[in-house]
């Protein structure tokens, strides 16, 4: 598609659309990942948005709106920093979220991401035959949104659509914050000499990202949750002969086996794609050379210069080592700072290089929101942790560990930061691809979104500690703490490494499992049926069934949509049915976290005490139900 060259592209309007989008989005997408370990895609609820809000002016065009998305695409993605910064409350070396450290990480990594994958457009957008799924559905929105008369109709049903998914999500989570309708349906029991349980979470948000992953992610999800809790559960409480702590075996052990299937899936992945991503590189350096030999580039092919970008990443480094000296000079390695900065500072390029590589070659093969970011996470804390443990930890003074398991932290936030960022970005890329944008225009407006959504972030995750906090790896949990499942993780595996032990019996047997399931996934690809990703299995098997089981739930309820929607506009409106839901709950808990900063009560809204606690669960299930049906029902009729 090319439009007319003379339509405005970067507008103030936009931006500050997309600035606003941002940081409604970020709150949702923090609050859903401190939940439950889940973030969604936003470029599409942005989109739709946009071509809504900005129809009322005469020159809108698809450019603009698709610089709006590209701003506030960054919300999906920076967000899932909250898998790791949380961290340092858990082990204790911060107490909240000190503005300037947590926004700099965000915005030095998440500029880098930017940097990073510049040269990977032409080898793996435009040179590629990589599907890039959601980048392709927001470029289809988008030019159904400038289509004319008839689009202006299926704009105003999405946005009607988003508003209906809010609304009905906002109304249950207060229906659950007064009492009146239970959150979830838990129950740990024993049958025999073997202990288990069933934990389902009642929140419109989980069903919302259970439709948005799909049934194929679905459907693993949901086979981890039957060997985490069914199987291994039952197994561990059977040979220790104490059924009756089923819930405790899987907290302290089960997820330790999720951590092994986790690792193994994620390096497996890696040695997947090494060869794409090396050819890549290649195929963007050849590229680069005869751009440089004079030859004229369209519109369309303009990135960010190679100055630019060289001067950007060595800027971005430059203030990456100050943010890492700083840090190790506020404690015990203050004595340590300069090397252990510089040594970061290798880290954070070699590792974030990688990383941003391989996001973005995972980005357009499953997309952004099925990118197994939390597995290169997961991967890198363990390599930051492992080289401070061989080359730091051994000269260090005692007490200085607690800061060293924080330095190890701190490092990998920046270059998880790069790696989401990177996913993102070529996926908007291939979205402005489609649509003819401007790269460097892209590229300049996700700039745009970091630096937005990495305002937000602090203030947020300050709110969701002093409302609800978070269980500290180690003393007494608060009384109604965020689950916080990937950041539990990534914090555990970096004390582990460094010196408070692992259960490398749990971890290894994990890790044997993946071996099957990677072979399971192998044989099911190539007899031509639905794959089982390792991955997903993994984190079925380590986030808490209340979180996952609805998921599954929802990604069922979503293909039975789509096999139900009669055309593509139908199956569009489910996607934004089920961003609705997300972004309600979300914005839902951040304001009700706001409440209880506000009143220093925990139940603010609360209208019955725990006597309808039994009473709330029926009330809950069936009203749960009647919204969830409603409004997939209402969103199949014509013109939703």
């Amino acid at each position: 598609m090319t439009p007319d060259r003379s339509l405005p592209e970067i507008t103030v309007r936009g931006v500050l659309l997309g600035i606003v989008l941002t940081f409604l989005f970020t709150a949702a997408n923090l609050y859903l990942g401190l939940k439950v370990g889940l973030t969604f895609a936003t470029s599409i609820p942005a989109a739709v948005v946009s071509m809504a809000l900005l129809r009322a002016f005469r020159d809108a065009n698809i450019l603009e709106n698709n610089i709006v998305q590209t701003v506030a695409s960054a919300a999906g993605t920076i967000a899932s920093v909250g898998f790791v910064l949380p961290g340092l409350i858990m082990t204790g070396w911060w107490t909240g979220f000190p503005f300037w450290m947590s926004f700099s990480v965000c915005a030095v990594g998440g500029i880098l991401g930017v940097l990073f994958s510049v040269p990977l457009r032409r080898a793996l957008v435009t040179g590629s035959d990589l599907p890039y799924p959601e980048g392709v559905a927001a470029a289809e929105v988008l030019k159904v949104g400038s289509a004319g008369a008839e689009s202006a109709a299926e704009n105003r049903a999405g946005l009607r659509t988003i508003v209906m998914g809010s609304v009905a999500a906002v109304g249950y989570s207060l229906t659950a914050a007064m009492g009146l309708t239970a959150s979830a349906i838990t129950k740990w029991f024993r049958i025999g000499p073997v202990g288990t349980g069933v934990d389902f979470g009642m929140q419109l948000a989980l069903v919302g990202a259970g439709h948005l992953v799909g049934r194929a992610v679905g459907l693993a999800i949901g086979f981890g949750v039957v060997i985490g809790f069914w199987v291994v559960t039952p197994i561990l409480t059977f040979m220790q002969h104490n059924p009756e702590a089923a819930e405790l075996v899987w907290a302290k052990q089960v997820r330790f086996f999720g951590v092994g299937v986790i690792g193994i899936a994620a390096i497996w992945t890696l040695a997947m794609i090494a060869r794409p991503v090396i050819g890549g590189l290649l195929q963007s350096i050849a590229a680069s050379r005869a751009r440089n030999a004079g030859k004229t580039l369209a519109i369309e092919e303009r990135d960010l210069s190679v100055g630019t970008m060289g001067i950007g990443i060595i800027a971005m480094l430059g203030l990456a080592g100050v943010v890492l000296y700083i840090f190790a000079a506020s404690g015990p390695l203050a004595a340590y700072a300069l090397p252990l900065s510089i040594g970061g500072l290798v880290y954070v390029f070699v590792i974030g290089v990688l990383v941003s590589a391989v996001c973005g070659y995972m980005a357009g093969l499953v997309g952004s929101s099925n990118s197994p970011v939390s597995g290169l996470g997961i991967l890198g804390v363990v390599a930051a942790a492992g080289l401070l443990a061989l080359f730091v930890k051994p000269g260090l003074p005692d007490g200085a560990n607690a800061h060293l398991v924080a330095f190890a932290l701190i490092a990998t936030a920046i270059v998880f930061c790069a790696a989401t960022i990177a996913n993102d970005n070529l996926q908007d890329l291939k979205t402005g691809q489609l649509v003819g944008a401007t790269p460097w225009k892209q590229q300049a407006a996700l700039v745009i979104g970091v630096l937005a959504g990495s305002a937000v972030i602090p203030g947020v995750l300050d709110l969701l500690n002093k409302a609800y906090g978070f269980a500290p790896l180690v003393g007494t949990a608060p009384a109604h703490p965020l689950g916080a499942p990937q950041a539990t993780l990534i914090a555990t595996l970096a004390q582990g490494v460094l010196g408070k032990g692992l259960d490398w019996t749990l971890i290894g047997s994990g890790a044997a499992f993946g071996v099957v399931l990677i072979l399971l996934d192998i044989i099911l690809k190539r007899s031509g049926r639905y794959g089982c990703p390792p991955l997903a299995v993994g984190l079925g098997i380590y986030l808490p069934m209340g979180a996952t089981l609805p998921v599954v739930i929802g990604a069922l309820i979503g293909d039975w949509f789509d096999r139900a929607a009669k055309d593509d506009e139908t199956r569009r409106r489910g996607v934004l049915l089920a961003s609705g839901f997300i972004v309600g709950d979300g914005l839902f808990g951040v304001a009700l976290a706001g409440l209880i900063v506000a009143t220093g009560s925990g139940s603010p809204l609360a209208l019955v005490g725990e006597s309808f606690a039994t009473p709330a669960i029926f009330t809950g299930a069936l009203l749960f139900a009647a919204l969830t049906v409603l409004t997939y029902r209402r969103t199949l009729r014509p013109g939703g």
